[in-house]
């Protein structure tokens, strides 16, 4: 018979907010809100502390908008290379109790204790000791939330906020999920809302009673992951080592304004291709297939992918490659956030020189192009196309994430 697992997962509360917090002694208390240059379309909200979400600032926000909701707010910049430190703390932190951690985002991480009992006690008793460590030693609070899979201590997490612990075991499901609307469901986003609402299918318990073989001919192996979901079901390990290998590298950027022509994205696009080309490179990888997203200004979003005739790590390629989709799959409307990945790795090694020789000037002269840029900064060798208004590549420069160290 399979042993019970206890997992939890660490949600640190209002994470850059109460970073920023820590640090500042200024801001204790008071509502704080991490956000982009509220002059330029990137002007978001990134975080807001407890105190201000009280009046009703949310994640995602423009920040004009959540100024008029909360005027006294403090608006600070991100600050990305601390926020990493700092995760990077709590990780090995979490390491002290199990070997078994799998970081889930930059302020979330996965900790499974099955078998730790002897050393720290239960689920709960763990969880406890973890929360004082991470306050003891970062001045942060988090929320935990213990289940007996991720997916329940990752439902568990997001039931008590700010500081919370919350212990769910599956008799837990009728009372505490199933009441619940679907939304609220790890991996159920705002279309596939849509879809269940057409259905009937309002509650977590509507989803988890619904039948699983309709779902799954409406929706595909989703439909069926998601009816599992509903009832608590989830057998994904926790994986230290989900980070260790690349299946894909990719980049994105947040444009300063909607771009409306082709001529636009097409600079954003070759400077993205070779953005990710550098870092393929890096990697020592090849790869061969070319991802596509787009992002308009209504947060409606297409991704698309194209296979490449040979594995490749240039961007001139990776760039004929998106534009390739571009010219597919681009309705013309207005795009604010534009990204490109490349799959499929395998080791350099194995690149398919052609006849010609040109695949072996590509790649002398790209090597040429990391050398200058590891020497004397990502500025100092560039595309003309870079100097034009539509690029973002000296806007980006120097950055973590898009945003000031």
């Amino acid at each position: 018979m399979t042993a019970r697992r206890t997992v939890l997962l660490a949600d640190m509360n209002a994470f850059y907010a109460s970073v920023e917090q820590m640090r500042n002694p200024h801001l204790r208390g008071r509502p704080v809100i991490v956000c982009g240059d509220p002059a330029r379309r990137r002007g978001i909200v990134l975080a807001a502390s407890y105190e201000a979400k009280k009046y009703g600032v949310k994640t995602g926000m423009a920040v004009h908008q959540a100024k008029e909701l909360c005027p006294h707010a403090c608006l600070v910049p991100p600050r990305m290379e601390r926020y990493l430190q700092v995760s990077v703390r709590i990780v090995e932190i979490l390491k002290q109790f199990s070997p078994l951690v799998e970081p889930f985002s930059i302020d979330e991480a996965f900790v499974e204790t099955t078998g730790c009992e002897a050393l720290f006690g239960d689920g709960k008793t763990t969880a406890r000791l973890i929360k004082e460590r991470i306050f003891r030693e970062t001045g942060l609070r988090c929320s935990i939330g213990v289940g007996p899979n991720k997916l329940m201590a990752k439902m568990a997490a997001g039931l008590e906020k700010p500081d919370g612990l919350t212990v769910l075991t599956m008799e837990d499901l009728p009372r505490r999920i199933w009441p619940l609307p679907v939304i609220e469901l790890f991996g159920v986003g705002p279309r596939m809302e849509r879809h269940f609402h057409r259905m009937g299918i309002r509650t977590i318990g509507d989803l988890a009673h619904a039948d699983p073989e309709l779902l799954q001919h409406r929706f595909g192996v989703i439909g069926r992951v998601l009816h599992q979901s509903a009832n608590g079901i989830d057998h994904s390990p926790v994986d230290p080592h989900s980070l260790d290998e690349n299946k894909s590298i990719g980049h994105q950027f947040t444009l300063p304004r909607d771009y409306e022509t082709e001529s636009d994205i097409r600079v954003v696009l070759r400077e993205l291709a070779e953005e990710v080309a550098s870092r393929v490179r890096r990697a020592g990888a090849t790869g061969r297939t070319v991802s596509l997203t787009l992002k308009g200004m209504d947060f409606t979003s297409i991704h698309r992918s194209y296979t490449l005739p040979e594995p490749t790590n240039i961007g001139r390629v990776i760039f004929e490659g998106a534009l390739h989709l571009l010219h597919r799959h681009w309705n013309h409307t207005p795009i604010r956030l534009v990204g490109i990945s490349l799959g499929n790795l395998e080791p350099a090694r194995n690149l398919q020189l052609d006849l010609f020789g040109r695949t072996a000037k590509d790649q002398q002269l790209a090597d040429a192009i990391d050398h200058i840029r590891e020497r004397f900064g990502t500025t100092s060798i560039l595309y003309a196309r870079s100097l034009t208004p539509a690029s973002v590549f000296y806007d980006r420069a120097g950055k973590i994430g898009g945003h000031r160290k």
